[in-house]
């Protein structure tokens, strides 16, 4: 049997395992070479490397959860991590690593653009920006249906679209291509979308519009008119 200290340290530590195993996905694709054939293989390693990464995502939740030890800690560099992980592919998807020349001209081989990256960035600060507020004055914020579905999501299709890069070099006009533009397409879609519901639930608590109207009253809130 697993004493109470070691149940704690796992999750937590599973946690900080995806921050090193994003960091070593990003040091492998920053050095990956720049021909094709070399290019194709650092994305499977990192493809493994984004799967595993994305398994202790859901791994460390679970065992939190099943074995009643959440943590201060857990709660706020989980989704952290998350975020690290996801932004940090994205943003290396999006760079010249991936711009490639076709027939056609350069082009993205990863599908993503770097439009979408700022699209995914922006989502996740104001979201965080709100859990962040409202937690402070004691509202519990967590995750949602959508917004697990969204990570969810984001933990298909990034590897997906390594793979694709590393057995089939999804160019322009093949199969490869339509997956990768319709799977990055659809996550950059869920982000936003999955950010609403965070919105809402942001405005009907009204702790962020009654705190600021409390301090313009000098700590009483103005009343409704009647």
């Amino acid at each position: 049997m697993l004493g109470t200290r070691t149940r704690q340290a796992i999750p937590n530590a599973l946690t900080l395992a995806r921050f090193a195993l994003t960091a070593v996905f990003v040091v492998i694709v920053t050095l990956a070479p720049e021909e094709r054939a070399g290019l194709a293989r650092t994305c499977l390693i990192a493809a493994g490397l984004f799967v595993v990464a994305a398994i202790t995502d859901a791994l460390d939740g679970f065992l939190a959860r099943r074995w009643n030890v959440i943590s201060t800690f857990g709660r706020v560099m989980d989704p952290v991590a998350d975020k690290v992980l996801v932004i940090g592919a994205l943003i290396l998807l999006a760079g010249p690593t991936f711009r490639v020349e076709g027939p056609g001209g350069a082009y993205q081989v990863s599908g993503v653009e770097a439009w979408m990256v700022v699209v995914v960035l922006a989502r996740e600060l104001v979201v965080t920006s709100i859990r962040a507020v409202l937690e402070s004055q004691g509202t519990k914020f967590g995750a949602d249906a959508a917004g697990k579905a969204k990570m969810v999501l984001q933990s298909v299709v990034t590897p997906l679209v390594l793979v694709l890069i590393g057995v089939a070099w999804p160019e322009p006009g093949t199969w490869g291509r339509w997956i990768v533009l319709v799977g990055v397409w659809a996550m950059v879609l869920a982000t936003l979308v999955s950010g609403l519901p965070y919105l809402v639930r942001a405005t009907r608590t009204g702790r962020l519009s009654g705190g600021s109207e409390e301090r313009r009253t000098g700590g009483t809130p103005v009343p409704p008119n009647t």
